[in-house]
Order: structure tokens, then sequence, then C-alpha cells
């Protein structure tokens, strides 16, 4: 690191649990980021202020003004403009000395399969239930640590999914692909502003704990936010050795 990244790292440096070596990983590593929306959006904003060296940052679509009570990567001035275009705008802004890479594509296949090969850390934050599970496949296909995040209402949820352990479950051991669940959206169902703050910058967080290799993850758990009484709940998830996306794998 040069003068400059020591100096503006030097928070992160201070803390015994990161100082410059995990620092230097955090400066190394490439996080995808699917979804540049409500928890994109948080998340984003703390992995290229913590000096996540390269962020790609995946969304097909544009700003809107329904966006801009949640979604700060976004200004007014934006409305209209591709999300990862604007993401990457504000991403510049707060920190110039890191990579973002904007892709204004909704991935599948092969194409998500290739993207998610070449990350370190990637962060589901998405809003439907087909793009996260094909993002979970990816993942465990390529055995890349997966950070999910999801907020509707007052309701939020996290954990980490990490392919890298033998006993940790895959987003699919929680929600099977063959079941059916209620698809709902904010568009429909509104959703309380500061939630996906709170959310995405958990997402971050945990990105940044694995990446660093610091603390426990959320893996094998689930963490439920209810915003109304600001209530955490943490529910064990156990890995489900049939499952039809990672049991295989072990």
């Amino acid at each position: 690191m040069n003068d400059q990244q020591l100096l503006r790292y030097s928070r992160h440096i201070l803390l015994d649990e990161i100082d410059i070596e995990g620092q230097e990983k955090l400066l190394a590593a490439h996080a995808l980021i699917i979804g540049a929306g409500g928890l994109g959006s948080p998340a984003a904003f703390y992995l290229a202020s913590a000096g996540i060296g390269t962020i790609t940052l995946v969304d097909d679509d544009t700003v809107d003004l329904t966006n801009l009570q949640r979604q700060i990567l976004h200004t007014t001035e934006r409305v209209g403009q591709a999300k990862v275009v604007s993401g990457q705008k504000t991403l510049a802004d707060i920190n110039p000395g890191i990579r973002v890479i904007a892709l204004k594509e909704r991935v599948t296949g092969e194409r998500l399969n290739e993207l998610v090969s070449q990350a370190s850390v990637v962060l589901d934050c998405s809003d439907n239930f087909a793009t996260r599970h094909a993002i979970n496949r990816a993942c465990v296909a390529n055995r890349v640590p997966l950070v999910s995040g999801a907020a509707i209402k007052f309701d939020g949820q996290v954990s980490v999914f990490d392919p890298r352990s033998g006993k940790a479950p895959c987003y699919a051991c929680l929600f099977p692909e063959d079941q059916q669940f209620e698809e709902v959206n904010c568009g429909t169902m509104g959703v309380f502003a500061p939630l996906v703050g709170i959310i995405g910058s958990t997402q971050a967080a945990e990105a940044l704990k694995l990446v660093a290799g610091i603390g426990e993850s959320l893996a094998g758990r689930l963490l439920l936010l209810d915003a109304q009484a600001m209530e955490w709940s943490s529910i064990k998830i156990a890995r489900n050795a049939s499952c039809s996306v990672c049991g295989h794998a072990h």
C-alpha cells in the first residue's frame, strides 16, 4: 500500500483483527454485487469505502423516481440512467482508488457462471427467487461464498452460504427449488427505507469478514429483522444432505 492508502484505510489498519495484512486482502479482492437497488446500494457503498479492490456491479434496470426513497447509490438527476452507470459514478466519488465494473445486463447461465468464477465473494442483492437460485447454483459450482439478503415491508433477512465448507448449507437447503414461494416485491408491498440500508450494510460486513478471514460468518444461520419492533432473531440452518444443488458436492 502507498501512503495515501495507509492514510485512507488507517482506521481498519488500527484494528488488530484486520491490520495491514487484512486490508491488503480487501484490496486484492473482487466482489460481485448482483442488484444495484435497495440492498446493493449500501452494500456497494461500504465495500467501496472499505477498499475492496474490484467491484462488479450487475443490474439491467434504470433509475426510476420511485427508487430514490431507498436506493442511495442514485440521485434525482440520474433518473433514466442505467443503475450500474449511476452506481459506478457514485462509487468512483467515494473511492477513486478501486475498480468498478458496470454491467447493464440480466446475467444467467454460462455468463453468470463466468462472473461468479472470477469473484472472491458474491452478494445477492436481487429481488426474485429465480435469480437467487441461479446465483446459488453458480456459487456452489465454483465454491465461492455467497452473502444473501432480502427485505420487504418492515422485514429483512440475511445469511451466508459458504460452499467452501463441507458442513454449511446452501440457499436451496433453506428454500428448495422445487417448492413454491410467493413472490412479493416492493412495487406492490412497499418497503421501509432504512430497512434495506440495515440489511445491505450487514451484507457488506459479512463480505468483508469473509474476504479478510476474520470473525465468524453467518454461514449456517439466518438472521431475521423485524424493523417495527427493531428485534433481531437468529435461526440455525442445517445442510440438507439430499439438496438438489449442494447435496452431491459433499
